[in-house]
């Protein structure tokens, strides 16, 4: 009678498998996502038969008659759950990157069902008890460094997720994790939807002066898409930025900027004040369930900072040094704007205006002259061309691979010998389907099972500036080193050599992920670098070694500003997630007394930041903004040493692909950096990088 029913339960899966693309082992190159395939309607139910495939998986650990051990219990728990992998990681992929109403209700069902369906995994308390037994054992097992990390991870993962709770306390525990999923996705699809939904349609073409023709191109563009003429502003940072920078008009500066400013507080159906109160009060909730006094003592047990004291050291720190500079900088853009008959005070919308034309009088560098030299399609080879030079890595465009959208790109990565590493997927432009912003994601982890090292499917997404009818996609300075960010994450997944996926590529702390995105932007202002690919897209000239030398000596212009503006941001999150009572006030007041020291601007008292903060809101970076200043310490001490040995030393990168990017979460990161660098960082070579010492 069992292995009859055993054998219907199969033969219901290979069905179900044979119906539908998502489940089942995909028959195309390299065993990549068919998208070709796979519609709307498939999701729901394959998310479905995945969670009930993975919760058979992990009955068979739980009742396996066997003493645990870590092969039966912890690596089988590492290994459960691929078919539900399999089925996530396209649909969240897309419901970041190309989304749509349809995408967005599976969301809103889908995410209490995994919160669900997970919490029922790791509050089982069989289950747990199992992994418990191995984990108390763990010093006579004589594990090696990466099983030790794995058994570690998987017991803290558990503990740090109510496996310790009462049955009492894991049932309020599974209401407020399945509340806190609902939350953070609507925060998230409220500030997509309010950024789509603004525009300006402008018919006077001399409220645009001062706008360059490509700009103007764009806005151009927007209208036509839009089915109107004239040139339409909106509110992605593709218009947001250039329009602020360069446009002369005041008023519109101000409108597009209340605008931006004012995302998702403005009352109505996409106003997230009221969510932001209970993702704060839900997060610590959780937090003093697991006994913590604030989600920020939850979260920053598994970072390199260790707690909060750290951060704000750090944040400190750096605002001491930093705040005086910043505060020189701003005399110095009032001044100018004052010369150029300005009758005002310098107020957050005129910034941008003024600090530009004030660079490009000192420096006699913008963006326009550096854009010629920044086609694209030159870029890529330029950033493509480092690794090659760094890390001897090949990439071969493969358009057979499926792509969900015809503007991504499929690129085969290999080694300098030839061998399969990973694929890459690029997408550079923004769309409505898309969120704002940049970040680099996986289609496919990195593991080894067997003998076999299954290799990942890397995707970095962009929001460029696109081509228009006349010019083809030009890139500012600022994109360049945005690529080389999400290339640098994109380097961290590809390269991994790990056992296993859970702590292979970019599985490693908050605060140590961002070393090696940080550490390729430095190359962006080296001349030898910029002498492979930086030409002119319609002479084929050579960038001028006059152009570089100015983009070294203005590396640092308004550094200090820059650095307070992100302290601001770093200071915001931990204001809201060391909250240790319910949070019921005034969110934008905490908002502002978190921010005041850092404030060189005058506060513009009707905006906002937090309503529409989507990295601690929505994007997994809660208790964790602060990692970008961290990681800035770590990558500015870490290219110290290319910038004495050479920036394509051979040596240095070697040892940064050994120890750095190839480790992924396998040892504490601490360790991993003192293995690289022979000694911990200190802030020094940032203050020297920055010029402020």
């Amino acid at each position: 009678m069992k292995r009859t029913i055993l054998i219907y339960i199969m033969s219901m899966i290979i069905t179900a498998s044979m119906a539908n693309p998502l489940l089942g082992k995909y028959k195309t190159p390299y065993g990549t996502i068919p998208f070709n395939q796979i519609e709307i309607k498939h999701y729901l139910p394959a998310f479905e038969e995945a969670m009930k495939i993975h919760s058979d998986e992990v009955e068979k650990i739980t009742n396996n008659k066997r003493k645990p051990t870590f092969e039966n219990t912890i690596v089988a728990l590492e290994q459960a759950g691929s078919t539900l992998n399999q089925v996530a990681s396209p649909f969240f992929n897309l419901l970041s990157a190309e989304t749509n109403d349809d995408l967005q209700q599976i969301a809103e069902k889908v995410s209490p069902l995994m919160s669900e369906h997970y919490n029922a995994i790791r509050l089982d308390e069989k289950l747990f008890s199992r992994v418990k037994v191995v984990y108390e054992m763990r010093n006579q097992l004589k594990l090696n460094v990466e099983d030790a990390r794995l058994l570690k991870k998987t017991y803290d993962g558990f503990a740090d997720n109510g496996a310790n709770l009462s049955e009492s306390d894991k049932k309020v525990y599974r209401e407020l994790s399945k509340e806190l999923s609902m939350l953070t996705l609507q925060f998230g699809q409220n500030v997509l939807k309010e950024t789509n939904n603004w525009s300006l349609l402008i018919s006077d073409h001399s409220l645009l002066s001062g706008l360059p023709q490509d700009v103007l191109d764009m806005l151009a563009l927007n209208a036509k898409n839009a089915g109107k003429e004239g040139w339409m502003l909106n509110l992605k940072a593709t218009t947001y930025i250039p329009f602020m920078k360069y446009a002369e008009n005041r008023d519109l500066r101000r409108e597009l900027y209340l605008a931006y400013n004012t995302r998702c507080m403005n009352g109505g159906e996409y106003d997230n004040r009221e969510i932001i109160r209970k993702i704060v009060n839900t997060r610590l909730k959780i937090a003093n369930l697991l006994g913590h006094q604030s989600y920020a003592d939850q979260a920053l047990v598994h970072r390199m900072a260790e707690n909060k004291e750290n951060v704000y050291k750090l944040l400190d720190d750096l605002l001491t040094a930093y705040h005086p500079f910043a505060e020189k900088e701003v005399e110095a853009v009032q001044a100018y704007a004052d010369s150029k008959g300005a009758y005002f005070k310098i107020q957050p919308w005129d910034w941008s205006f003024y600090a530009d034309k004030l660079k490009d009088e000192k420096y006699a560098l913008n963006d326009e002259l550096l854009k010629p030299y920044f086609e694209l399609e030159h870029v890529k080879k330029g950033v493509f061309g480092l690794a090659t030079r760094l890390f001897g890595l090949q990439f071969i465009k493969n358009n057979n691979i499926q792509k969900y959208h015809p503007e991504v790109d499929v690129y085969e990565v290999k080694d300098k010998n030839g061998k399969f590493l990973s694929v890459l997927y690029t997408d550079f432009h923004p769309r409505d389907g898309k969120r704002p912003g940049a970040w680099m994601s996986e289609f496919k982890g990195q593991w080894k099972e067997k003998g076999k090292d299954s290799r990942p499917h890397i995707i970095i997404v962009m929001n460029f500036t696109r081509p228009t009818e006349t010019k083809p996609a030009l890139l500012t300075y600022d994109e360049v080193t945005t690529f080389l960010h999400e290339f640098g994450h994109a380097l961290h997944g590809m390269l991994s050599e790990c056992t296993y996926e859970s702590l292979s590529g970019t599985n490693v702390y908050r605060d140590f992920v961002e070393l090696p995105s940080q550490m390729l932007e430095n190359w962006a202002s080296q001349k030898e670098f910029l002498d492979e690919f930086a030409v002119h897209y319609e002479t084929g000239e050579r960038i001028p070694e006059e152009l570089i030398k100015k983009i070294k000596a203005s590396d640092n212009f308004n550094a200090a500003y820059f650095c307070l503006r992100q302290l601001s941001f770093g200071y915001l999150d931990m204001a809201w997630h060391t909250q240790n009572a319910p949070f019921e006030s005034d969110v934008i007041e905490l908002e502002k007394t978190a921010m005041a020291k850092t404030q060189v601007l005058p506060y513009v008292n009707e905006t906002g930041m937090s309503p529409a903060f989507s990295h601690i809101f929505s994007g997994g970076y809660a208790a964790g903004y602060y990692s970008y200043k961290w990681a800035e310490v770590l990558d500015a001490d870490a290219f110290s040493v290319f910038a004495e040995k050479g920036i394509f030393n051979k040596e240095t990168a070697t040892s940064f692909y050994e120890n750095i990017l190839k480790r992924g979460g396998t040892e504490h990161p601490m360790i991993l950096y003192k293995r690289f660098r022979g000694q911990e960082p200190t802030i020094e070579a940032l203050l020297k990088r920055s010029g402020v010492k």
